[in-house]
Parts: structure tokens; C-alpha cells; sequence
């Protein structure tokens, strides 16, 4: 299968730190050479606000008869591409708006999987771009899309999303060379033979078949089925009393609520989740939820889990020095078994986290005598860089962890419990006139999250939003409108657009909607 080319077959391959992009380019240079063609790679480093980005950008063509070799570009032209290979969905939208996809010559082949830039997880709520505009624009762009999740289906074969790229290239049929030659090119690289020719295989036969992956902005919800037996008597024994707490409806998302709480603190916080969610089950009921498949219990399963679980700086360090995230950033930057891995962390601890670490009293004493609280202020905040790869950060991170036995009587607790309290009463104190309000109310939990300053501007717009609940208590929609406010409070941090919102609230006649 030869045909000549009068001019070169220019490839753009866009990948992130990780994802095999030079193994890649290194494939298909490899390949070529070997059928006899002339070829060429070359990357230029770029950032993709997720990780390390690069573009590599490879040229081939068949000498000429006199054997002169031919002088091949460094870089990829707008318009002038004829296949472009990107590893993650976004970065195939950034090929097309390059203007390295044209209609009347480019093959797009793309992994519809995604990984979130910076920018999407930094807005408070869903800042995630939405995948679908990326696929209808591809099918404008591009004379021909092959996109399906290659990243899924590297993972199934015990691969690397560059494996699949290869096969997925090989079945698009776009290269004028036999299977065979793609095959014997990942056989020469000697690393990781027999699961990267599994996805190749995989991937080449799906790029044949044509079929692309559907694409949606989330992901599938995750249904957690409860075990028979944890192995263990104390989380049995919580088992047991979920499934007597809760109807089947709410059971999974009541079970990782669960989970959640009992990894937070102990089994015996468990205990407490599961007798505030059989309390709110029990109003529920009376409020008649049974004809509403017991929503108020389900939004009580979720947020009541989250508000006991907030993140303090016994929770960060705790994390911070599980040998599991260790091994999961090594996986990620895809170290080798013999390479030394290191971790920065950037931290800026506040004179807040400090006192919410000690005892109750004492914290509060503390905060109470503001010369001193701003003398220790001045030294604490500031920002530091903390190897937890070294002995003394981890050791310090891990004395900071083991706090945790403790943390029921730090002035953070007595703060938070105090807080869910008052959140809790409000929603039960409207469930018994206004079940879809009282609801809202324990949705509305979501705006609280992370900790030091990103807690205390969601702390800021929950309770402006909770000042609304008294306007809407009459009104059929109120459920509704408190959900409005949410979203508006979600849309930016500054908050201006949820000012706007409560002003539309505070102009409402007391009537009933």
C-alpha cells in the first residue's frame, strides 16, 4: 500500500505531561523510517492550565528517486495539516480554533475524555466547558472526526492513552502503511509491548468501525451499591442501622455519605451522621415525603455528610500524607519504579486555622486578646512551600494528622456543629408548610466548601442566602427561587450577580406567589 506524495504528511500530535505524546511521535517516526520514508519530529512546550502541554509535530514523505532528502518543516501551519491527534478533548477544540483542522484536508482523531483546566475548577460552581460544542464544531471543522474515549479504553487494556492514539491512527486508515508496520514499530520501542499492542488492537478496531462515543458535560452518576459485609463489626453495625435509617431510595447516596464521614473521623461519627439523618427521615415523613420519593432525606443524606465533614488542616494534612496520593501523583506524572518523585505544596495557614485547631477555650480566649491574635497573625500568614517528600514537612504534616482524635473538642468544631445546627433548624422549621423550600435549604450546603479563604467567601453567600428563606416561606415557588439564589451565587465569586438576585427577592410582596 505506497503512494506517492508530492508533498509531506504533516501530523500535529497535542498531548499533556503524561500522556506519551513524544512515545507517539517516536512511533510513527519509528514506523516510517522503516518502510523507508523520510521523517521528522518535533515538539514545541506549551501550558494547558492542567498540566504541562506540547504540540509535536511530525512530517513524513517518501524520498525522492534521485535519493535527495527532503527539507522538512519544524512546525505545524495553519491550514496545512493533514491529521491532527489530540488526547484530550478540549485541546481538539484548541487545535480547531489554531486553524490546524480545515475541512477539506484534516483528519481529527480525538479522545473524548476530558481533564479539567484550572480555569473550569477554580469558578465555584460548574465551570466546566461544555464537550458538545467541541463535537459539532469537529464535524464542521474537520473533512473527517474519529472521536471516542481512548483514555478508558487504554486504562481497560493496562495501557497509556498513547497506545490507543496509535491504533486509532492505524484504523482511520490515513497512512499509507499496513498494520503490521504500526505493530512492528511498538514492538521495537521494547516497553510495555503486550498492553500497548491490547490497546492498539482495541483502538484500532473502534476507529474502523466509525462509531464515536457519545459526549456530555458530566460524567455518569456513580450508584454505590451497599455490601453485604464490611468485614469489620463496627461498620457492620452501621450498615445495619442505614439500612433501618433510610427507605431504598436514598440507601446509596446515604451509604457514601456514610463512607465519607466514618474516613473523615471514626465509626463513631457514623453514628452521629446516621441519628441526624434518622431525625430528618422522621420529619420527612410526617411532612408527607412519601409523595415525594423522601427528596428532603436524600438532600439531608448528601449535605448533612458534607457539613460534618469540612475541611480543616487536620483533614489537609491527613491527606496530604496518605501513601495512596503519593502513589496517585506518581501514577499521574508517570514515574518509574526507580525514579525519585518530590512534592511542593503551596501553603498560607491563617491565624483562623491556628485557633480553630486548639482546644475550644483556649481558641476562644485567643481570638479574644487581638494584640497577640495579630502579633501571631503577622508570623503565620504568610505563604510557604512545603516538600512533603522530606523528612520534617512530613513528619510535621503527619503530627498535625493525628490530631484527629482530638478534633471534637477544637474551637473549628464547636463552630461548625454550632453553624449545621442553625442550618438544620431552618430547613425543618419550613419543611411542615413548604417541603420544597425546606429542601432548598439543605441544597443550599453546597456553597460551603474547601477551607481558609475560599471557606469564608462560601460561608459569606450561604448566609446571605439563608437570609432570604423568611421572604420565601409563603410563596408556592420558594423552593425554586432559593435555588435561583444558589446558582446566582455559584456564578462568581465576587458575588455580584447574587446581590442582584436577593434584590429581586427583597422586592417581592409578602403575598403568597
Amino acid at each position: 500500500m505506497t503512494v506517492p506524495f508530492e508533498k509531506p504528511i504533516a501530523i500535529a500530535i497535542l498531548a499533556m505531561g503524561g500522556q506519551g505524546g513524544g512515545v507517539l511521535a517516536d512511533w510513527i517516526v519509528s514506523m516510517a523510517e522503516a518502510q523507508g520514508w523520510a521523517a521528522q519530529s518535533t515538539s514545541v512546550p506549551g501550558v494547558a492550565q492542567r498540566t504541562g502541554a506540547t504540540i509535536y509535530y511530525v512530517e513524513l514523505l517518501r524520498p525522492s528517486a534521485d535519493g535527495k532528502m527532503p527539507v522538512l518543516s519544524l512546525m505545524p501551519t495553519p491550514g496545512d495539516v493533514d491529521i491532527v491527534l489530540a488526547a484530550e478533548f478540549m485541546e481538539a477544540g484548541r487545535s480547531m480554533m489554531r486553524g490546524l483542522v480545515t475541512p477539506d484536508r484534516t483528519t481529527l482523531i480525538a479522545s473524548t475524555h476530558r481533564s479539567y483546566a484550572v480555569g473550569e475548577k477554580e469558578v465555584p460552581g460548574d465551570g466546566t466547558s461544555d464537550p458538545q460544542m467541541v463535537a459539532d464544531a469537529s464535524g464542521i471543522a474537520a473533512r473527517r472526526s474519529i472521536v471516542f474515549d481512548m483514555q478508558r479504553l487504554a486504562e481497560k487494556n493496562g495501557s497509556v492513552i498513547s497506545s490507543a492514539m496509535f491504533g486509532a491512527l492505524a484504523g482511520a486508515g490515513v497512512l499509507p502503511f499496513a498494520r503490521a508496520a504500526f505493530e512492528d514499530a511498538i514492538r521495537a520501542g521494547g516497553k510495555g509491548v503486550e498492553a500497548s499492542l491490547r490497546a492498539f488492537s482495541a483502538a484500532f478496531e473502534r476507529a474502523e468501525q466509525g462509531a464515536a462515543d457519545p459526549v456530555q458535560r458530566k460524567p455518569d452518576p456513580i450508584e454505590l451499591a451497599l455490601p453485604a459485609t464490611s468485614a469489620h463489626p463496627k461498620l457492620d453495625a452501621l450498615l445495619v442501622r442505614l439500612r433501618a435509617a433510610v427507605p431504598p431510595s436514598v440507601q446509596p447516596i446515604a451509604f457514601a455519605g456514610l463512607k465519607k464521614v466514618v474516613d473523615w473521623q471514626d465509626p463513631r461519627y457514623g453514628e452521629e451522621y446516621l441519628d441526624r439523618l434518622a431525625a430528618l427521615h422522621k420529619l420527612d415523613i410526617e411532612a408527607g415525603g412519601a409523595n415525594r420519593d423522601y427528596a428532603f432525606t436524600g438532600a439531608g443524606a448528601k449535605y448533612v455528610a458534607n457539613a460534618l465533614t469540612y475541611d480543616d488542616v487536620v483533614r489537609v494534612a491527613d491527606l496530604k500524607t496518605r501513601a495512596t496520593r503519593f502513589e496517585r501523583v506518581r501514577n499521574e506524572i508517570g514515574a518509574k519504579a526507580e525514579q525519585v518523585v518530590y512534592t511542593t505544596e503551596y501553603m498560607h495557614p491563617r491565624m483562623e486555622e491556628v485557633t480553630g485547631t486548639l482546644p475550644a477555650g483556649m481558641g476562644r480566649w485567643l481570638t479574644a486578646n487581638k494584640p497577640l491574635y495579630d502579633g501571631l497573625d503577622r508570623f503565620v500568614s504568610k505563604g510557604r512551600h512545603v516538600k512533603t517528600g522530606t523528612l520534617f514537612w512530613f513528619a510535621g504534616l503527619y503530627v498535625v494528622s493525628a490530631l484527629k482524635p482530638m478534633r471534637r473538642g477544637m474551637l473549628r468544631h464547636e463552630m461548625e456543629m454550632a453553624h449545621a445546627a442553625r442550618w438544620l433548624d431552618t430547613a425543618t422549621a419550613v419543611l411542615p408548610t413548604n417541603y420544597d423550600l425546606a429542601t432548598a435549604v439543605l441544597g443550599a450546603r453546597r456553597l460551603i466548601k474547601g477551607y481558609s479563604d475560599t471557606h469564608s467567601r462560601g460561608l459569606t453567600k450561604f448566609d446571605k442566602v439563608m437570609s432570604a428563606v423568611p421572604l420565601l416561606s409563603m410563596r408556592d415557588d420558594g423552593g425554586q427561587w432559593l435555588g435561583r439564589l444558589v446558582q446566582a451565587a455559584l456564578a462568581d465569586e465576587a458575588g455580584t450577580t447574587l446581590d442582584a438576585a436577593l434584590q429581586t427577592i427583597h422586592s417581592f410582596d409578602s403575598a403568597p406567589a
